[in-house]
């Protein structure tokens, strides 16, 4: 998962986006960077890192330019290297940064297409680097000296003809303007607004609302799924469908994990949709044990304290902030490795003795991936006097990988891989654990928005949306994926420090 970001301003831009990405930095947490055109030259500072650690006071001074685009980024499959930091940049046609969200099922197939039929050298094994020489090819088929918008929307038509997967998109092409897309399906989120200022219209795109609203972004709408939209560099704004048959299908898991609450997604409240997740879990415990025991529900902070306080209300349970966390530790979720992710989750929480000593306790979180973490978080519970610890997973058993841009394990590393949620209960150390029904998440999320006919839904049902994913492909993600081939990546690396050596797609 990462997040994107571009603008088209009337004053120097770069502020703007360091401040986006800050707003962003939850959807990734391993590298960050900026690019800005200024009189035709491109300018860009990357590296790995937090934000406010890859961009100096130098940095941002040489940034210069009324348009640039920005990326936060956490690896999908295999190592942190500098060079997979985004954007992306080749100088022919125009020169072309991108930067993107999401992941590419077909990228093996793309590059060895790029080369037979456009000659062009991908110097990484990211997929967004293959979306973005596949953008500039199609893009330097329309032979125009300056390119026109039927142009971009083109060269956005033949991505889709060619690219399968999630994907969702800012490029800045230099001394023209931003160009924002969504692939087909919509999987990934983008959205776009204006402001106004004393000189003309300024433009943002990225993807989450939130971005927008701390800037005085007024949200126009989301990116329609296979739409395009062009903002040249003096503000003109034009959009246009570019897919055959594009149809909403977006990723439910932003909604349960990735999404920041005061997102709006779709037309989805994120804080909204995990308010109703908590009303449904509520309603499942108290039709499965009516006459519990529960004398308090505990939230995992932070992604689940909303579905938590609203299910504690509904059971007329109180609700308390048993754990503390420590809010310069990165998202246990995404950590590299087993042994990396069960030392941070003891740095990343403390309990409160007092909300826990001799009491009935349901911790609630928003979903159960490896189970590492929430067997840590039930034995911590224990060591701080709980009598017993019950479980509640705001979404329902993973049990399948997400191939369009989510740094899910290999299937054997999930909880729920061939075990029983009674099993699972044993194994994670629980007294009663309860998960989310799908059909109840489904319709928790939707909410009143009918448009939205499906959610992408596979990490739980493992129906792939995209028609190409098959046990092969499944195969080969997983011996990229699995704890053991990515510290063997990982060792490699630190052995070969001059070198990039990268099975790594980078969305």
């Amino acid at each position: 998962m990462c997040g994107v970001v571009g603008i088209v301003g009337k004053s120097r831009v770069n502020t703007w986006l360091y401040d986006a990405l800050t707003m962003l930095q939850h959807r990734g947490q391993d590298a960050a960077g900026i690019a800005t055109c200024d009189d035709g030259r491109v300018f860009q500072q990357k590296g790995n890192g937090l934000v406010k650690d890859v961009f100096s006071f130098t940095h941002m001074q040489r940034l210069k330019g009324n348009m640039g685009i920005g990326h936060v980024r956490y690896p999908t499959a295999g190592s942190s290297s500098p060079a997979l930091a985004q954007p992306f940049y080749v100088n022919s046609p125009y020169g072309i940064s991108l930067a993107h969200n999401g992941n590419l099922t077909n990228s093996e197939l793309l590059m060895d297409e790029l080369f037979k039929t456009g000659l062009r050298h991908v110097n990484t094994d990211s997929d967004s680097e293959i979306l973005l020489n596949v953008f500039a090819l199609e893009l330097q088929k329309r032979g125009k000296l300056v390119p026109e918008p039927e142009d971009i929307f083109a060269a956005v038509k033949g991505v889709h003809d060619h690219c399968s997967g999630a994907y969702a998109v800012t490029a800045m092409i230099a001394n023209y303007g931003i160009v924002a897309f969504r692939d087909p399906h919509g999987i990934r989120p983008l959205i776009f607004g204006v402001r106004e200022s004393e000189n003309g219209k300024e433009y943002m795109v990225a993807s989450e609302s939130v971005a927008l609203d701390v800037q005085g972004f007024r949200v126009i709408r989301d990116v329609a799924p296979g739409e395009a939209i062009y903002i040249e560099e003096d503000g003109t704004f034009h959009s246009q469908q570019c897919a055959t048959n594009p149809r909403l299908v977006p990723c439910i898991f932003e909604h349960v994990y990735f999404a920041r609450p005061d997102s709006i997604i779709d037309g989805v409240l994120v804080y909204k949709a995990r308010l109703r997740m908590g009303e449904k879990l509520a309603e499942k415990i108290l039709k499965l044990r009516p006459d519990h025991d529960i004398d308090v529900v505990i939230p995992v902070p932070d992604t689940s304290r909303v579905a938590g306080q609203i299910l504690a209300h509904n059971m007329n349970v109180k609700f308390r902030e048993g754990l503390m966390k420590n809010r310069y530790i990165g998202r246990t979720f995404i950590m590299p490795g087993q042994t990396e992710r069960k030392k941070s989750v003891r740095q990343k929480l403390n309990a409160i003795d007092l909300e826990f000593r001799g009491k009935n306790v349901l911790l609630v979180d928003d979903s159960i991936v490896r189970g590492t973490t929430c067997k840590q978080i039930i034995q911590m519970a224990r060591d701080a006097g709980a009598r017993k610890v019950y479980f509640a997973s705001a979404a329902p058993p993973v049990k399948h990988p997400n191939v369009y841009g989510i740094d899910m394990p290999s299937p054997e590393e999930f909880v729920a891989h061939n075990l029983t949620e009674e099993e699972i209960c044993r194994e994670i150390g629980a007294d009663w654990l309860v998960y989310q029904d799908l059909d109840d998440l489904v319709e928790s999320t939707r909410g009143d928005f009918s448009h939205i006919e499906e959610f992408e839904c596979s990490v739980f049902n493992g129906h792939y949306i995209t028609g190409d994913v098959d046990e092969a492909y499944l195969r080969k993600l997983d011996q990229k994926r699995n704890d053991s081939a990515k510290a063997l990546r990982d060792g490699a690396s630190a052995d070969n420090s001059g070198t990039f050596v990268s099975n790594n797609n980078a969305g």
